[in-house]
């Protein structure tokens, strides 16, 4: 009778020594889910607010910038009167006289000096420029009368896109009551209205913004980009595949792969003071010149190359370099024939994205002069020229109006340019990717 009973309390000791670890083993399970649910209800908040910032800044550069791809255009009734003309050479004639003759046809009413510069403010000077240009293409419309679409000031841009409030003190605004209503003029004339752009897309830099255009800054970029990309890609190609199947593993190579990845974190002024003292000091080569530029970005983007290609031999299964020497090939044919199709769609993405980063640039290439104002389109490697980022940083500098919404659709293309880079790297990786 004992023994049961001692048995029964020794069950249920046990049972309870049990239940124990179990509720512990629960309490613990519960803790561990609380924080997984706490973890991934902060990781979802931390990708909510970084959209949210990111829309926010996107909303912003849209909102300041999308006005940059319509200009101003006013429609002048222009005679092209023989006796001010040169047949002999057009091209040298004061076609900024014609220009103002034409306007004070619009206003006869406007005789005193202080009034007429007032009046000829309203129109872009660059309105002569495009007189010239189309006298010089058609030489035989000397003598009549054309009507052309002439750029307005960027004053009378900013009216027109509500930048410049008619409510404020005349004081206040750049525009006079009476430059106001020679405007009202010619919108009740139809002769004034909103196009779109082309300047913006096929000039070169102009210290007026109406006449302001990024095409120099395209070509200066896509020069100096091309110089990185035949200089880096080869180069980085080579030193990764060195490196990683050839090299011996001592003191010498560890050194070497320290310092590339050193590299890869050095601030980019840094290259810039670089390519300062060797390409420029040194080597005495041109300021301000895609070849320059390249040469410096080149080195900026050479460590990222180099490591990402190392990243995408080493995920390249090892069985692939075993069974191509199994059947008799070289180490070289191993690598060339096996290795390289296999991982080069990790190395284009590399590259791209170091060409992507070398894009969007500004520091060094500030370091080498390659912050000068210039006007003409750039030709070749040899001729001064700017970049898209350096372009963005001399407009913001600007104090007209006019130059800040040139700044954001500026941004805006540059930001089009590397979602394409971008977009070009996941499709070429998709494309040559291979399984195993």
């Amino acid at each position: 009778m004992s023994s049961s009973k001692n048995k029964s309390i020794a069950g249920a000791s046990g049972s309870s020594r049990r239940e124990r670890t179990i509720d512990i083993v629960n309490r613990r399970l519960a803790k561990r889910y609380r924080i997984e649910k706490r973890f991934r209800f902060y990781g979802l908040c931390s990708i909510i607010v970084s959209m949210v910032f990111l829309a926010v800044l996107l909303t912003s550069i849209v909102s300041n910038g999308y006005s940059a791809f319509f200009q101003t255009y006013v429609r002048l009734d222009i005679t092209l009167d023989s006796a001010m003309l040169d047949r002999e050479n057009p091209g040298k004639s004061n076609f900024q006289a014609i220009i103002k003759q034409s306007i004070n046809k619009l206003y006869p009413e406007v005789e005193d000096r202080k009034s007429k510069r007032e009046l000829y403010a309203l129109f872009s000077s660059g309105a002569a420029f495009q007189l010239r240009d189309l006298v010089m293409r058609h030489p035989d419309l000397i003598g009549t009368t054309v009507s052309l679409w002439v750029p307005a000031d960027d004053d009378v841009d900013m009216l027109m896109k509500g930048y410049i409030k008619r409510s404020v003190a005349e004081n206040e605004r750049r525009l006079s009551d009476r430059q106001l209503g020679w405007i009202d003029r010619l919108a009740d004339q139809d002769r004034i209205e909103k196009r779109f752009n082309v300047t913006f897309f096929t000039a070169g830099d102009s210290r007026e913004p109406e006449l302001a255009g990024i095409w120099g800054a395209v070509k200066g970029s896509f020069f100096t980009l091309l110089v990185t990309l035949v200089l880096s890609f080869p180069i980085g190609l080579a030193a990764a595949v060195y490196l990683e199947e050839f090299a011996p593993k001592n003191l010498a190579t560890d050194f070497i792969e320290v310092n590339i990845n050193n590299l890869a974190a050095v601030p980019s002024i840094v290259f810039g003071l670089l390519g300062l003292a060797v390409f420029l000091n040194f080597f005495g080569m041109p300021r301000s010149t895609p070849l320059v530029g390249g040469l410096v970005l080149m080195l900026m983007t050479l460590p990222t190359i180099i490591i990402a290609s190392r990243a995408a031999l080493k995920a390249v299964p090892p069985s692939i370099r075993e069974a191509a020497l199994g059947v008799g090939s070289s180490k070289m044919q191993m690598v060339s024939s096996h290795v390289l199709p296999l991982a080069l769609p990790g190395m284009l993405t590399g590259t791209i994205i170091g060409m992507a980063q070398a894009l969007g640039e500004t520091a060094p290439l500030l370091m080498i002069g390659m912050v000068a104002f210039i006007v003409d389109i750039p030709g070749g490697f040899t001729d001064p020229a700017a970049v898209m980022p350096v372009q963005i940083y001399l407009w913001a500098d600007s104090p007209e109006r006019a130059f800040l919404e040139r700044t954001s659709a500026a941004i805006l293309v540059l930001l089009a340019f590397l979602v394409l880079m971008n977009a070009a790297a996941v499709i070429m990786r998709k494309r040559f990717e291979k399984r195993w």
